[in-house]
């Protein structure tokens, strides 16, 4: 399956943003869809996941309360709604798809999108 991020950008700290990531060449349904962000020099750190049904989700403690994932199987796509966003919440943001709930090791990667907040 073939991911690709959108919807980063340059916000105020405070503002919200909405992440998508649209799946092709592939069957979206069948994977636990997840996100991550990554600041330059440092390792990538999981933010979220959600199971193929949508019924399950896991967030990082850091953005529990903030962030929602969400996704929809009929248009492929996976969703990551930002709320209250902070500085610290800068780097590029990733999807990735995988099989099991949670995921050991995800297969597929998009190629980010960077998402600013400025203070």
């Amino acid at each position: 399956v073939q991911l690709e991020e959108s919807g980063g950008g340059l916000v105020q700290a405070g503002g919200s943003l909405r992440l998508s990531c649209a799946a092709s060449s592939g069957t979206f349904s069948i994977y636990t869809m997840g996100w991550f962000s990554q600041i330059p020099g440092k390792d990538r750190e999981f933010v979220a996941s959600i199971d193929w049904k949508g019924a399950s989700t896991f967030y990082a403690d850091s953005v529990k309360g903030r962030f929602t994932i969400a996704r929809d199987n009929a248009k492929s796509t996976l969703y990551l709604q930002m709320n209250s966003l902070k500085p610290e919440d800068t780097a590029v943001y990733y999807c990735a798809a995988g099989r099991g709930f949670p995921v050991s090791d995800y297969d597929y990667w998009g190629q980010g999108t960077q998402v600013t907040v400025s203070s």
